[in-house]
């Protein structure tokens, strides 16, 4: 696979929808309870200091996605948070990393100093192990900081890293 990260355009909307709406419903990752159609996604991707697509240049696929934006206000407001999706279909091809990485280029080029993740689900393996692998510090637990959609909770475990 040849990935290529760049910035969504309008027409990348219905294949982004459909990638989030499958983590929203997989129930496990975002906080999200509710999906999104052409109208609140456009809203959505649009409100984000930056949203990128990963692009499949053999297939011409959309295969991934990430939004970027300011974590919090004023004097915190040089902090940004991210997230990040991958198509069910294309998972452990190492798409997440090339999108995580390209996240912590945008974060700077966007005037931001650290970037910050505030609710990792901790049985979510694989997404600790690269942000990890990549550098990022785990900052503690937080129990039963999660509700999965079968109604249990799980506990998140917030990261960052320096940019």
């Amino acid at each position: 696979m040849n990935i290529e990260i760049r910035a969504y355009r309008e027409d990348d909307l219905p294949e982004m929808i459909r990638i989030w709406n499958e983590i929203v419903e997989e129930g496990i990752a975002f906080p999200q309870k509710e999906l999104l159609d052409i109208r609140t996604g456009k809203e959505f991707f649009a409100e984000q200091t930056y949203s990128a697509v990963a692009i499949d240049n053999e297939t011409g696929d959309i295969c991934g996605l990430y939004i970027l934006h300011p974590n919090n206000i004023g004097r915190c407001g040089h902090i940004c948070n991210a997230s990040y999706a991958v198509s069910s279909g294309k998972r452990g091809l190492h798409i997440g990393e090339k999108l995580v990485a390209d996240s912590l280029l945008q974060g700077r080029q966007h005037g931001f100093k650290i970037l910050q993740f505030n609710a990792v689900v901790a049985t979510n393996i694989h997404a600790r192990h690269l942000y990890e692998r990549l550098g990022f510090t785990q900052l503690g637990t937080i129990p039963e900081g999660f509700c999965l959609k079968n109604g249990q909770f799980e506990d998140i475990c917030p990261y960052y890293h320096l940019l």
